[in-house]
């Protein structure tokens, strides 16, 4: 991780420390969490998160389909067709 300075207004510092008392977590998780919600709303994708995530969800669950690794496109296509 990377340092950087922040200025918040004392309004802005009492209710973040007040939100992370009621959490138990930091004010930096508190604002690290509130800045990736802005930067998915703006649509900024961190690819490498992504990664993981479907790599960490990958075998997981069950199609039914005994064909599904082989056949993906064409389950896809019937999927969207419905």
């Amino acid at each position: 991780m990377v340092r950087v300075k922040v200025r918040f207004t004392s309004r802005q510092l009492r209710a973040l420390k007040e939100l992370a008392a009621a959490q138990r977590r930091s004010v930096a998780a508190i604002v690290r969490t509130g800045v990736d919600a802005f930067l998915r709303s703006r649509g900024a994708v961190d690819r490498r998160a992504l990664r993981q995530e479907a790599i960490a969800l990958a075998g997981r669950f069950r199609s039914g389909s005994p064909d599904l690794g082989t056949e993906h496109d064409r389950h896809l296509e019937k999927a969207f067709r419905r």
